[in-house]
């Protein structure tokens, strides 16, 4: 069972994705291609990684990973194997006829897991034996991939959201990121313990992106939704009729924050995350007041929205919606190079595991101890190499299941 009511109930479950070698199939020249600014060490980010587990299962949390979930989904039935891995073909545009039964064969060669990791790391020209140089392109071309590697994968929080007992399976912005979704979405439509058990408020063939980082839980009525570069606000309205009115839930408002259309920005969880009932950590430049959008179901028409702008300071918007005196807590305290420094790596990008306590990277070492003065309990992870994909705890990891608050 899924439940995510909240940003800061007691977290009982999360999906992770271990980062593999999809890392190292970075290089200098795609790198803006796959969305990196950087080429992370894989060794150490790994190592990184399993202490972000850690900090989970030390908290009573169970941290299940993609692959394992994929893996398990993949092995119940050969026929489901069989589509999966025709699907991932079509979808890394392969196609020639004779490539795709080169691809075939070579997934076919290994064990279910292994193939699951290299359908994520993407795949070689040089890796594959049978592969030569057959068209025009092969020939001219210098690009050395048959099927693109899928580094972001390990921001587990932005190809599928869990809200309220269902799931937004998203539809992501760049070409690049679009295959992320085929993974989760197998495991929602085919796993034992998953299939036919979740509501889709929204799903990955739909014409415009949304993506998980523009989704926040607030409470069992109310959500939260970036109008960023990669969320089209017409997504959130088809969002917005599906949770109330095409199918039973308790939400009753949709929040959508118009936030700037940057890299900077990306996500709303980049401009903003709650840490407590009371307080929100903000991007340090975020400017104040916001504009905000409350869709809520029109009385008057069956099956349409209201759309009524909020003209407010955004702690004011959140006190009526959190029912709590708000207080936010910019990145870096708000000074100008300590801030800008910190948000670059993420600062105000925080995972609460239960309300007051949370997770931050160690690096942003001047916000975490602003936390610590508001009374939050903090659990630090080491990230030189995480962080160079541009991603905080929140984005590296997605609850499944989580405590309701009293």
């Amino acid at each position: 069972m899924l439940k995510v009511n909240s940003e800061i109930g007691k977290l009982k479950q999360v999906l992770l994705h271990r980062p593999g070698k999809e890392l190292e199939n970075l290089t200098p020249q795609w790198l803006e291609n796959l969305l990196f600014d950087d080429i992370p060490w894989l060794e150490l980010a790994q190592k990184e990684h399993d202490d972000f587990a850690e900090v989970f299962r030390n908290n009573g949390v169970e941290v299940v990973y993609l692959v394992d979930l994929v893996e398990e989904t993949i092995k119940q039935d050969k026929i489901i194997k069989e589509i999966f891995i025709n699907q991932f073909i079509m979808e890394a545009h392969i196609t020639s006829e004779t490539l795709k039964n080169i691809v075939m064969d070579y997934l076919y060669s290994f064990n279910d897991k292994k193939m699951i990791e290299v359908m994520m790391s993407g795949i070689r020209k040089v890796e594959v034996p049978s592969w030569t140089k057959r068209t025009l392109t092969d020939h001219i071309g210098d690009y050395p991939f048959i099927c693109d590697p899928m580094p972001n994968l390990y921001f587990t929080r932005d190809p599928f959201s869990v809200i309220g007992n269902g799931i937004s399976m998203n539809k992501m912005y760049t070409n690049t990121r679009c295959r992320e979704t085929l993974f989760s979405d197998y495991v929602f439509n085919y796993h034992h313990e998953y299939k036919h058990i979740v509501d889709r408020y929204y799903d990955r063939n739909f014409d415009l992106s949304i993506e998980g980082g523009d989704i926040l839980v607030l409470n069992k009525k109310v959500v939260a939704v970036g109008v960023s570069q990669r969320t089209h606000p017409t997504a959130i309205e088809k969002l917005a009729k599906n949770l109330f009115y095409n199918y039973e839930t308790t939400f009753e408002t949709i929040l959508a924050f118009d936030i700037p259309k940057s890299r900077a920005y990306m996500h709303l969880d980049t401009v903003f995350t709650q840490i407590d009932y009371d307080k929100f950590t903000i991007h340090n430049q975020l400017d104040n007041p916001i504009k905000v959008y409350e869709l809520s179901r029109d009385i008057n028409r069956l099956g349409k929205l209201q759309v009524k702008p909020i003209y407010e300071r955004l702690e004011m918007i959140l006190k009526q919606y959190v029912n709590e005196e708000i207080t936010l807590i910019p990145c870096g305290g708000g000074k100008p190079i300590v801030s800008e420094r910190e948000q670059w790596n993420d600062g105000s990008n925080t995972l609460a595991i239960a309300p007051g306590e949370v997770i931050v990277y160690s690096r942003n070492y001047v916000t975490n101890e602003i936390l610590q003065d508001y009374g939050v309990k903090i659990h630090t992870i080491p990230s030189s190499e995480l962080s160079r994909g541009r991603g905080g705890p929140r984005c590296m990891s997605m609850p499944l299941v989580r405590e309701d608050l009293n």
